[in-house]
Formats: structure tokens, C-alpha cells, sequence
């Protein structure tokens, strides 16, 4: 019986459909089988983000990240622990911001755009996912997201894209595309990648028997 959890990350450029992706896989199993944390949620406070020739605050790179807390969070679900984190909201006034609570589980999911890029993270996962999509229908799916859930005006998403997404997925992200045990190709859907994925987690969760250390810390360290 295991104490360590099944660890998968899942990376890819913005607008990839990792996010949606996610959504769908929390729908198919429970919080005692499967957790899942997101990069998203570990954004450092907007008055300490890098600034941009032109000013404008740049949210796309490795070091807008409070990776020193990401990497703390993830520790203690493998030890064990419960996790409350408050979800952040993009900036956007419009959306109230939830206390997250992420629960040790025998498969733990990690997402984000540089999952791969840590390489604390990337030394320890069991598996890869890569997430790849055109440039043209990444763009698109950015415009729609960022308008709609993040209230940013359009010509700001042009510019962010142009300049800031761009530079950091060619730089960050689609180098580690290479190590990826899996890659999902998400033009026009991911529903057999995801009849995929969710098969063999059952398969690993019916033979895997996980048990909870009694104690928080008594599971195997993540050095």
C-alpha cells in the first residue's frame, strides 16, 4: 500500500484547453480520489509583478509565480495535509474570491503553465501532459476568456498575447514539449484524451491501494 500519491502535471501554452480539460476530469471522479491545485491560484499580488518596457505588468513569466508556496502546498498533500488557499480572481472586482480546500488524495493532479519548467515540480511527476493547440485557436480561446471571466478590455488581450504570451510559451513552455509522456492535441476537442486519461486512473486507483499517513509527515518526503 502506498503513502505517496500518483503525481501528474499537465502543462501547455494559454488557451491550450488545459483549464477545461481539468474541469471535465474533476466532474469524473471525487475529492477522495482525485485532488487537483492549479498554478493559477499561486499568482504573486499585482503591485509586485515584473513591469514591461511600456509599463504594463507582465503576469506570463516563471517569477509572477509565488513558486516558493506552490512548492510548500504540494509538499504537504503528499505528507498528508489539507491545504486552504483563497482563489484568485484575476483582478477582477466582478468575481468574489473562494477559500480553496485541496484534500490529500492517491492521485494529485498538478496544472499550470510551467509545471514542467520547475524543475522541483518536473523531477517528481509520474506523468506528463502536454497540452498543444494552433496559435490561431489559442488566441482566439485567450480573446474569449479574458473578456468574459477576466473582464479585460480587448485591445489589452492583444497586447498581453503579442508580447507577453508569446515570448514566455516559445521560452517556458514549448521546450519541455519533447519530455512530455503525453501529448494532447487540442484543435478541435480532447473527449478521447480524456476517456483515455480517465480509464487508466480507475485502472490505477482499483490496484493502487492508497492510505492516508496517520500522522501528517509521516509520508515519504518530496525533497
Amino acid at each position: 500500500m502506498s503513502q505517496r500519491p500518483f503525481i501528474i502535471g499537465i502543462t501547455g501554452g494559454s488557451g491550450s484547453g488545459k483549464t477545461t480539460f481539468i474541469k471535465h476530469l474533476r466532474d469524473r471522479f471525487s475529492e477522495d480520489e482525485v485532488c487537483i491545485i492549479s498554478q493559477d491560484d499561486y499568482y504573486k499580488p499585482r503591485e509586485n509583478q515584473e513591469v514591461d518596457a511600456f509599463g504594463v505588468k507582465n503576469f506570463d513569466l516563471p517569477k509572477s509565480i509565488d513558486k516558493k508556496a506552490f512548492l510548500k502546498d504540494i509538499k504537504r498533500l503528499i505528507r498528508g495535509e489539507v491545504v486552504q488557499r483563497r482563489e484568485y480572481t484575476f483582478n477582477n472586482p466582478e468575481k468574489q474570491a473562494r477559500l480553496l480546500a485541496f484534500r490529500p488524495a492517491p492521485v494529485l493532479v498538478i496544472e499550470g503553465l510551467f509545471v514542467l519548467h520547475y524543475k522541483k515540480i518536473r523531477k517528481r511527476l509520474d506523468l506528463k501532459i502536454y497540452f498543444h493547440a494552433k496559435d490561431n485557436l489559442k488566441l482566439i480561446r485567450r480573446i474569449r476568456r479574458d473578456r468574459i471571466e477576466r473582464n479585460y478590455p480587448l485591445d489589452d488581450v492583444l497586447y498581453r498575447y503579442q508580447h507577453h504570451v508569446l515570448p514566455t510559451y516559445e521560452k517556458y513552455i514549448k521546450p519541455y514539449k519533447e519530455e512530455a509522456d503525453l501529448i494532447i492535441n487540442n484543435n478541435a476537442h480532447f473527449k478521447m484524451a480524456l476517456n483515455v486519461l480517465t480509464g487508466f486512473l480507475r485502472n490505477y486507483l482499483e490496484h493502487e491501494p492508497f492510505v492516508l499517513p496517520e500522522k501528517p509527515g509521516d509520508a515519504l518526503e518530496w525533497a
